[in-house]
């Protein structure tokens, strides 16, 4: 027999009191309406309506009693939380009923509501981590629509903040490939002057193979990991899905996003390198909230001597090969810019080599194309030679130097003499 008690089946709960019932009988036998007895007693319309109808029989209110669990129940419903349902009320309502508790859903999730609590502080609770000067510089891309001479540009945006100063480095791409990163970071390196002990990134396919949640380890994309080792810096990765321990580049992104950009608008790619530029010098002047200072006085002041030099030699950062195949106007596409190459080549597939600097195009083993690398979304880069032959010289005629009537022996004074004659 189940020893657990019985809640009855109903219970009664009565709705008002006695004179509130006398008074609205004696205000219903004056004549007067649902709509003023509810204002003047203070309670709802529809109970005085079902006071009217069903008279006494209205003034006790028959309804289930709450089916609560008792205090075992509880405590099997908060281990069956944590345990065997993960979390899921619903599948706690279930486990219960099998096991002959006649319970709700609403009933099990108050129970557990606690418990659920706690879960979602321990998943994003955080510890702020200060970093000592030089040790760290965190990285991450972020992405927003620009105009840019009155199109709209979906931009690329590397963000990277020193973990220390709060110093601040941006740069905007077209893209968001490895060669991408790699120049980005690059870029940030020589922005600063120095190389940090650590990268901390994300997990993006670009930096990223593989990461082994059970096992806490993480295999970098090859490409990223000889550029990490000609830069004599350790590559770091925050976990999956704990963006939040890179909290300080996520912070950067939202303020370039919201406050470098916003809604402005550009002329060209290139006003809008030049105008991040100019604000990444406002953004070191500015008092961080975080460490009530200027990054760039706390930069100079703590961290500039603790970073590491550059490299002597030149680090190649982009170095990507492409396949493509020379359309009929005798351009190659890369990443939506178009160079040319000679128009003998159209319909025939060529290697794209892109570096930091410029754009070699190979046909086989020759070399067939060298451009400046552009950036500027949907720009032509044509070079003239490469059309030579493609179209024919049209015959120039001289103008004549006499009149056709001079050629017969006339002149229009003649002509002019004859009129005058014959008036």
């Amino acid at each position: 027999m189940d020893p657990r008690p019985m809640a009855p089946p109903f219970a009664e709960a009565r709705m008002i009191d006695t004179d509130a019932v006398r008074q609205l009988r004696q205000l219903r036998e004056q004549g007067w309406g649902t709509k003023r007895i509810a204002r003047e007693l203070g309670i709802a319309r529809n109970t005085v309506r079902r006071y009217v109808r069903e008279g006494v029989r209205a003034s006790r209110q028959v309804r289930p009693a709450a089916r609560a669990l008792d205090e075992e129940g509880r405590k099997l419903a908060t281990a069956l939380f944590d345990g065997v349902a993960e979390g899921n009320a619903v599948v706690v309502t279930e486990l219960l009923r099998e096991r002959g508790y006649d319970v709700a859903a609403r009933t099990v999730q108050k129970v557990t509501a606690p418990r659920r609590r706690e879960r979602v502080a321990a998943t994003v609770a955080s510890v702020r981590y200060e970093t000592a000067p030089g040790a760290q510089m965190q990285i991450d891309f972020g992405q927003k629509v620009v105009s840019i001479a009155g199109d709209q540009v979906r931009v690329h945006l590397l963000v990277a903040v020193l973990s220390y100063s709060r110093r601040l480095y941006v740069k905007a791409f077209l893209a968001e490939r490895q060669d991408d990163w790699r120049e980005g970071i690059a870029g940030a390196f020589r922005h600063f002057g120095g190389v940090p002990r650590t990268v901390l990134g994300d997990n993006a396919r670009s930096l990223v193979v593989a990461h082994d949640r059970a096992t806490q380890t993480v295999t970098f994309h090859p490409g990223y990991v000889a550029f990490c080792r000609d830069w004599d810096v350790v590559p770091r990765t925050c976990a999956p899905y704990r963006a939040r321990t890179k909290g300080k580049t996520e912070s950067g992104v939202k303020y370039v996003k919201r406050n470098a950009l916003a809604g402005r608008e550009f002329q060209s790619f290139a006003q809008l390198e030049a105008h991040l530029a100019d604000w990444m010098q406002m953004a070191d002047d500015r008092e961080h909230g975080t460490t009530h200072e200027a990054p760039l006085l706390r930069f100079v002041r703590d961290e500039a001597a603790a970073l590491r030099p550059l490299p002597a030699r030149a680090v190649p950062v982009r170095e990507r090969r492409l396949d493509r195949r020379v359309a009929n106007d005798a351009l190659v596409d890369v990443d939506t810019v178009r160079y040319s190459v000679p128009h003998r080549l159209v319909r025939d597939r060529v290697a794209v080599l892109v570096g930091e600097h410029d754009v070699r195009i190979f046909h086989g083993e020759s070399l067939v194309a060298t451009h400046r690398r552009a950036c500027e979304p949907h720009a032509i880069v044509r070079e003239p030679a490469h059309y030579e032959g493609l179209w024919r010289k049209a015959d120039v005629v001289a103008a004549p130097t006499t009149s056709p009537l001079a050629a017969l022996g006339r002149s229009l004074n003649e002509y002019a003499a004859a009129v005058e004659v014959a008036s």
